[in-house]
């Protein structure tokens, strides 16, 4: 049987879930991690495959896109519940964690999150969606490597030291995994944590709205560099992620030094224009969209998944003045793309 870092011992999948004692598995998580350890036992490649791939995520262009991708799960969740989109970050004390409202977590929402480009998003109509191929959610890793996400019916969590453990414990029947593990051992991405899910309990009441809250992403950051960068994305949030991202009428931000709280809304008198106001600073955006298809020609040498939602969608946003005239904008032009 496998230790942990403490040297407790942590039994195999098969047995109870490892570290989380009389937690109801509502997601059956228990399931996910014996099929993932089974094909790793089976083919090691698999499992170097999902080990890489993870990594190259972490480490490559989504590292500090995490704000981004849990502001891009927020909108997504308020269009499938046809909610108004809130979401609030909090860091403190070493913990970032991120509350929206929307739809609940489910057992495909966990199984997507435990994936790597299955998004449960696949089958959802096109429109209002966001994210769509089940990859944003590793932009955490940046930061965490024991994330938790809760909601009302029960929760889900990961691990990099339970999940070295129960890969090891697969290895104990596979030469070629306990190989593998042997070259990947002491890196922060030694196993593809993300694959293993784990039972976690239902989210408590959150704050100061303990009835708006729907699911609760909790991030306990790595270290002092993982809490820089996390204060560094919040400090970044501005206008121009509610315009990205229109299903979010509020952000909350919290940080240690100080608390923002962003608002959107469309002016009555014209609805092409945008207001968003932060604290005392209020601004109005011209917008405009257009969405279609594209052509098959385009996506023939795309992945299937890419081919099956060929749907597009771009805005264009420039702040105005009090007269309706184009103003200059803040800072250096910024390009804003969440997917």
């Amino acid at each position: 049987m496998s230790t942990d870092a403490n040297g407790t011992p942590v039994p195999a999948a098969g047995g109870d879930t490892p570290g989380t004692p009389n937690v109801p598995d509502v997601f059956d998580t228990a399931r996910l991690r014996q099929a993932v350890l089974d094909a790793w036992a089976a083919s090691p490649a698999r499992f170097r495959e999902d080990a890489n791939a993870e990594e190259d995520l972490a480490r490559g262009g989504y590292r500090d896109r995490v704000v981004i991708e849990l502001a891009q799960n927020a909108a997504d969740a308020a269009a499938r519940a046809g909610v108004p989109g809130r979401l609030r970050l909090t860091l403190r004390d070493g913990l970032l964690t991120a509350a929206n409202t929307g739809a609940p977590l489910d057992a495909a929402g966990v199984e997507s999150l435990s994936t790597l480009r299955a998004s449960a998003k696949r089958d959802e109509p096109a429109e209002g969606r966001v994210g769509r191929f089940g990859v944003g959610f590793s932009a955490v890793l940046a930061v965490t490597d024991t994330p938790v996400v809760r909601g009302r019916a029960g929760g889900v969590r990961w691990s990099l030291t339970e999940a070295v453990a129960l890969a090891g414990d697969a290895a104990d029947r596979s030469g070629g995994l306990a190989a593998e593990l042997a070259r990947r051992a002491g890196s922060r991405h030694a196993v593809p944590l993300l694959r293993l899910p784990l039972p976690a309990p239902a989210r408590a009441d959150v704050g100061d709205d303990p009835a708006g809250w729907e699911t609760v992403v909790e991030l306990p950051l790595r270290d002092a560099a993982a809490s820089d960068l996390a204060d560094r994305l919040l400090a970044a949030v501005d206008d121009a992620l509610l315009l990205a991202l229109p299903g979010l009428t509020e952000i909350v931000v919290e940080r240690p030094a100080g608390r923002r709280r962003l608002i959107r809304s469309v002016d009555p008198d014209d609805p092409a224009v945008v207001v968003i106001r932060d604290g005392d600073r209020t601004t109005a955006w011209r917008t405009a969209s257009a969405a279609g298809e594209a052509g098959p020609d385009l996506l023939a040498d795309r992945p299937l998944e890419e081919r099956e939602r060929p749907h597009w969608s771009v805005t264009w946003a420039v702040p105005v003045g009090a007269d309706g005239s184009p103003a200059a904008p803040r800072g250096p032009g910024v390009v804003h793309a969440p997917t």
